[in-house]
């Protein structure tokens, strides 16, 4: 990998590749530091980081933790049934089967566009066992299995902003039907002061799982500034203290709240249902300069 990180700084570097997907103008940038890695962007915003040569490698800082979840979800290199909603570049998909091969994994993506584009400039390893479905997030949950999944992991994004139908309790009972009684669910969650839509979240999360955890700069929990926080979820008792230990030991280092200090920060919000959910907020401009 070294020699071929040399050869492309002494020629002329990638270009990048810009198209019309249905959510949007999609660029996938080179990384000028990694020979083979692009970061997805659509109308803008950040989406995905891929190193072709190494998909162990994440480099957006939600998705390292979320990546601790997926090496906390069973012992390692332990193949596992993983259904991601929301594709992007198909990072964490890529991530799973490079860690833990064998595995036998659904992503469901809406934007067909986008999935023709990353298929063809970043393809997956034909030997990886990953499904691809172009279709909505909560309609390719549906198609799952009862009890199949290990593992569930929502990082779905349209304008930059978590559309409402996958933030109500409705959608968590079908995300639980999905699971294993042994099961994780993993959602990147995007939001800023006052940090009502994250509250809201995790009092949903709270009705439908007995044990929450949230991973997140502590900027972001104290309503400094608009980011992403982890939510994971279970039925089963959480590994704390390693997340707890990976998190801060993060190059950006993560808090982790849980327990009663995580249900008093919801501070009295109540769980979200289909009728009165809404959409993520939209993150100011400034977020993606």
């Amino acid at each position: 990998m070294g020699r071929s990180r040399k050869t492309r700084s002494r020629s002329a570097p990638a270009a990048a590749v810009e198209e019309p997907v249905d959510g949007g103008l999609a660029r996938l940038v080179p990384d000028p530091d990694r020979a083979r890695a692009w970061t997805l962007l659509v109308d803008g915003a950040p989406q995905s980081h891929v190193d072709l040569d190494d998909p162990a490698y994440l480099s957006f800082e939600y998705q390292r933790r979320i990546g601790h979840v997926i090496d906390l979800a069973a012992p390692p290199g332990r193949p596992v049934h993983a259904v991601h909603l929301g594709g992007g570049a198909f990072t964490l998909a890529r991530y799973v089967a490079a860690t833990r091969p064998r595995s036998t994994q659904q992503v469901v993506e809406r934007d067909a566009g986008l999935v023709q584009l990353v298929r063809r400039e970043l393809p997956l390893d034909p030997q990886a066992r990953i499904r691809v479905r172009a279709t909505d997030a909560r309609a390719g949950l549906a198609k799952v299995p009862d009890g199949w999944a290990d593992l569930v992991v929502a990082d779905v994004f349209s304008g930059a902003r978590t559309p409402a139908h996958l933030t109500s309790t409705e959608f968590l009972d079908e995300v639980r039907r999905a699971l294993k009684p042994s099961g994780v669910y993993a959602a990147n969650l995007a939001d800023g002061p006052p940090l009502a839509y994250l509250r809201g979240q995790i009092a949903t999360a709270a009705a439908r799982f007995g044990e929450l955890a949230l991973v997140a700069d502590p900027a972001v929990l104290r309503g400094k500034r608009f980011g992403n926080a982890v939510l994971v979820a279970s039925d089963l008792p959480l590994p704390l203290a390693e997340l707890t230990r990976r998190a801060a030991s993060d190059p950006h280092s993560g808090r982790v709240e849980h327990g009663r200090a995580l249900i008093d920060f919801t501070g009295g919000a109540g769980p979200v249902t289909d009728e009165a959910a809404v959409a993520s907020p939209a993150p100011p401009p400034s977020v993606f300069q």
